[in-house]
C-alpha cells in the first residue's frame, strides 16, 4: 500500500476531514489510494499556526508512529494565484497549509479512519508499506 507520512496536526487534520488538500513543494503522477501517516517528529510548539490547528481537531490523541487514515490521491494540481485565492475562500484548509505560486495541491477525497491504527516508521516522500508484514 502506498503511504504519506505528516507530522501532527496535520496527519489529524486530514484523518478528521478538516484538511483535503495536502500542500508540497513537489509534484507527484500518483493517483489512487493512499494511507496516512503520524510521523514520530513532532512539531514545535513554537508553531506560528500550531494553537489554530489544534483548535480545528475534536481531539489531541496523537498516534505518533502509526498509520492513521486512507484516502484517494485524486489529483495533483500547479498552485497558481487563482487556485490559491479560490482556496482562500475556505479559511480552514487554507491556514492548514503552505500555498505559493510553484508548490502543489495534492487533492485528496475518500478521507476514512482506519479501524486499527497501523504501527510502521514513516519515510519521504510517497513510501511503499507490506500489510502482510
Amino acid at each position: 500500500m502506498k503511504v504519506l507520512s505528516l507530522q501532527e496536526p496535520w496527519a489529524s487534520l486530514i484523518k478528521e476531514k478538516v484538511k483535503c488538500i495536502e500542500t508540497r513543494s513537489w509534484k507527484t503522477n500518483y493517483r489512487g489510494e493512499i494511507y496516512i501517516h503520524a510521523s514520530q517528529k513532532k512539531v514545535s510548539k513554537n508553531y506560528s499556526n500550531i494553537d489554530r490547528l489544534l483548535g480545528l481537531l475534536s481531539n489531541e490523541d496523537f498516534k505518533y508512529g502509526y498509520i492513521i487514515a486512507k484516502c484517494n490521491l485524486k489529483d495533483c494540481i500547479y498552485m497558481s494565484e487563482e487556485f490559491i485565492n479560490e482556496t482562500r475562500k475556505s479559511e480552514n484548509e487554507f491556514i492548514c497549509g503552505v500555498y505559493s505560486v510553484g508548490r502543489y495541491a495534492w487533492i485528496l477525497d475518500d478521507i476514512q479512519v482506519l479501524d486499527e491504527p497501523i504501527l510502521a516508521k514513516g519515510k519521504l516522500g510517497i513510501w511503499n508499506y507490506d500489510i502482510n508484514l
